[in-house]
């Protein structure tokens, strides 16, 4: 039998497999969440997610070293303040932990690029992600000090926000605010489709967020609605943001692929605590290839159409790009 066409062909060799691939990837594409904690001297690993570390503010440029060494140029920070209080006071302090942290990375690495997490729930006394009124979130109220954050980060020298507490109308807000005070420039990256998910359990760990009573769930989204998922994207859109976030990414790629189709604007993906905590957590009893599920796990969030990954593999996933292993 004459088989004409055979696929195999272009299978044969590494050149030849890295010249006709679908999905190519870019280091500068990766964005590696950091922890500052308040303090002095803090160098300290996380022991829910390994590999990572909490730094105070003059210890960051710890990170910033290991980025630059990496091929990562882009990093995501998360505040770990020493009080917190009802109405997370700490989040919009001139000098509250990311402040801080800001300006200890603008003075070393001016041109290094900070994006921070907009949210409330590392600094609130009941760890939920806006202001209380008897045990629910307010939304409206929550907005107030959703932008003043945002605007604090703004100007400490930060290049981009996200907000990632799934309060209606907290884009619009934000963008209001900075624009009204000269930062029509800072972009917003919204988490525009954040679920109500069980993979975020280290990161509550890391980041000391987890809520003191009940849940998240009448803010984050239900896992089971893809639908209302765009409709959340398209919201985030008319208010104003440049990006659009999913999250978590495993198992949202359904989501992080129809988003891709449907809008014309980036997509990112954040890849979170547990996805990381559990690839480590199988290579160290032996059961997987760690490498190798990191460069393919990476690789299927690309593929479903992410332009963006937010990952705790970053510096490691930087390298395998430039080694071509996934690039």
């Amino acid at each position: 039998m004459q088989q004409i066409i055979r696929p195999r062909r272009l299978r044969r060799t590494p050149s030849l497999r890295k010249l006709v691939r679908e999905t190519r990837v870019s280091e500068e594409s990766l964005i590696w969440p950091i922890f500052i904690r308040e303090g002095e001297n803090i160098y300290e690993e996380i022991p829910t997610l390994p590999g990572q570390y909490h730094y105070s503010p003059d210890q960051v440029y710890r990170a910033i070293e290991r980025c630059l060494e990496t091929g990562v140029s882009k990093v995501i920070l998360f505040g770990l303040p020493k009080e917190k209080d009802e109405i997370g006071s700490g989040a919009w302090a001139e000098n509250g932990v990311v402040q801080q942290g800001i300006r200890a990375i603008k003075e070393k690495y001016p041109d290094f690029y900070v994006v921070t997490d907009v949210c409330m729930c590392e600094y609130t006394s009941h760890g939920h992600c806006g202001i209380l009124c008897d045990h629910d979130v307010d939304n409206d109220k929550t907005l107030e000090v959703l932008a003043k954050t945002a605007l604090s980060h703004a100007q400490a020298g930060a290049d981009m926000v996200a907000p990632s507490d799934m309060m209606d109308g907290r884009v619009e807000a934000i963008r209001d605010i900075l624009d009204e005070n000269g930062f029509e420039n800072i972009p917003i990256m919204s988490y525009a489709a954040k679920y109500a998910s069980f993979f975020y359990g280290p990161f509550r760990d890391a980041a000391g967020s987890a809520p003191s009573f009940g849940d998240r769930r009448s803010y984050q989204m239900d896992w089971h609605n893809g639908r209302e998922a765009m409709r959340e994207c398209e919201l985030d859109l008319e208010e104003g943001a440049d990006i659009l976030m999913i999250k978590p990414a495993l198992s949202y790629l359904d989501l992080i692929y129809q988003a891709r189709e449907r809008f014309d604007v980036p997509v990112a993906a954040y890849s979170v605590s547990g996805e990381y905590a559990m690839v480590k957590a199988s290579a160290a009893a032996g059961l997987i290839d760690e490498y190798g599920v990191m460069c393919e796990s990476a690789i299927s969030i690309y593929r479903a159409g992410a332009d963006i990954l937010i990952t705790y593999f970053a510096p490691e996933l930087a390298q395998a790009i430039r080694k071509g292993d996934i690039g």
